[in-house]
């Protein structure tokens, strides 16, 4: 028997109420579940909740599809509003007649934590464990103090959240590891692929999103980012794009005056990373994924007009892209709304693409990031279970 699993309360059989949202939480809560059993082996542990095929892979049997509630976008939340409430009731009432030795909710806080909220009123000392943190430290920063009435540890997968979870009075946090500090063996280059990254002519890695509705605001801007680069030397395109969004990437980089070469799938994208000079992308994770490569990155990021308000409005980071968040500086150029045109990303795109102290520079800080995100020792999934398992042992 592991030392976790003799601080486990008693011998009886454990039961832990475990609740996903969407794709990235089923992808957590699987591996999760695996430490967990493996850390409380050989004591018999039953899950009960809502997750996806991952989750149920791990032996959930989630209360309802995960599909009915895992949607984006206003109109489509609203489409659904009616079912989604009935879900969370539903899901919270399933909890507390069953009263588990643990809830464990996973991200997507619209559903779960209102699941959390709902539990809790009910089992006042269940102990509940919230794997991702809310973006308390961009936006409505009040939601951390007013978590601690439902929530009892907080597992961060950003270095920086503990410390921002402190500042804001909310509950204990624990920085687990980023699910991207597993496979740092991933992105590095190897002499070869470090060679072509040195070749000429350099591999430019061109990320519009993948979201429809990134393709279509950011590729046009991108396509003319990329012609403006070609016409001052060689450069070679390389566009990873999903599946689902191939054709409208082809049709919108049909006149392109240098094609992108498109590639498909996560080792043909991992691939390009690694031997690529420099990149141009959107906002979002696939910045740190750059950051853990070491590819020096100019990112950008266009949304309608009603919603830039509404971000201007509630956003208090001083940054958007995770690299410069962890690092706290701006190590990654981001040209947001107005300054996204072609004109400032050509500009700051240009001596990434050489050997110049911007380029230097943000490779030294790249570094960095990779430095903060790596854990040594047990994974992200194992940490977390830790943590669960030691909530079960508290008072």
């Amino acid at each position: 028997m592991s030392a976790i699993a003799a601080a486990a309360p008693g011998s009886r059989a454990l039961v832990i109420a475990i609740v996903a949202g969407e794709a990235s939480g089923d992808a957590l809560g699987a591996p999760l579940m695996r430490a967990l059993r493996e850390a409380l082996a050989p004591r018999k542990l039953t899950f009960i909740g809502v997750g996806g095929q991952a989750m149920e892979g791990e032996g959930l049997r989630s209360l309802f599809p995960l599909s009915e509630i895992s949607v984006m976008g206003f109109s489509a939340v609203l489409a659904r509003l009616p079912l989604i409430l009935r879900r969370i009731r539903e899901t919270a009432a399933v909890i507390v007649a069953t009263n588990p030795d643990a809830l464990v909710i996973i991200d997507s806080p619209d559903f779960t934590h209102r699941v959390a909220r709902r539990v809790r009123s009910k089992l006042t000392k269940l102990p509940v464990i919230d794997y991702v943190s809310p973006s308390v430290w961009a936006w409505r920063p009040g939601r951390a103090r007013a978590m601690r009435a439902y929530v009892d540890h907080v597992l961060a997968l950003l270095p920086f959240e503990p410390a921002a979870h402190r500042r804001l009075g909310g509950p204990r946090c624990t920085y687990v590891g980023h699910p991207l500090s597993e496979r740092l063996g991933d992105f590095l280059p190897s002499p070869d692929e470090q060679a072509a990254r040195e070749a000429s002519p350099p591999v430019l890695l061109v990320l519009p999103g993948s979201r429809r509705m990134e393709i279509r605001r950011l590729l046009p801007v991108f396509g003319e980012a990329v012609a403006k680069l070609g016409s001052m030397h060689p450069i070679r395109p390389v566009l990873p794009a999903v599946e689902e969004l191939e054709a409208e990437i082809i049709a919108q980089t049909r006149e392109w005056p240098i094609a992108p070469e498109i590639v498909k799938g996560e080792a043909a994208k991992l691939s390009a990373f690694r031997v690529a000079r420099a990149a141009l992308a959107a906002s979002g994770t696939v910045t740190l994924e750059l950051a853990l490569a070491g590819v020096p990155t100019v990112a950008a990021y266009k949304v309608g007009g009603m919603e830039i308000r509404i971000l201007r409005a509630l956003v208090t980071a001083p940054f958007v892209l995770l690299p410069n968040l962890i690092l706290g500086e701006a190590a990654m150029p981001e040209l947001i709304q107005e300054a996204c045109s072609s004109e400032a990303l050509t500009a700051a795109l240009a001596p990434l693409l050489e050997e110049t102290t911007q380029r230097r520079a943000q490779i030294a800080a790249l570094e960095r990031v990779r430095e903060r995100v790596a854990v040594a020792g047990a994974s992200p999934a194992e940490r977390a279970a830790r943590v669960v398992i030691s909530e079960l042992t508290r008072g």
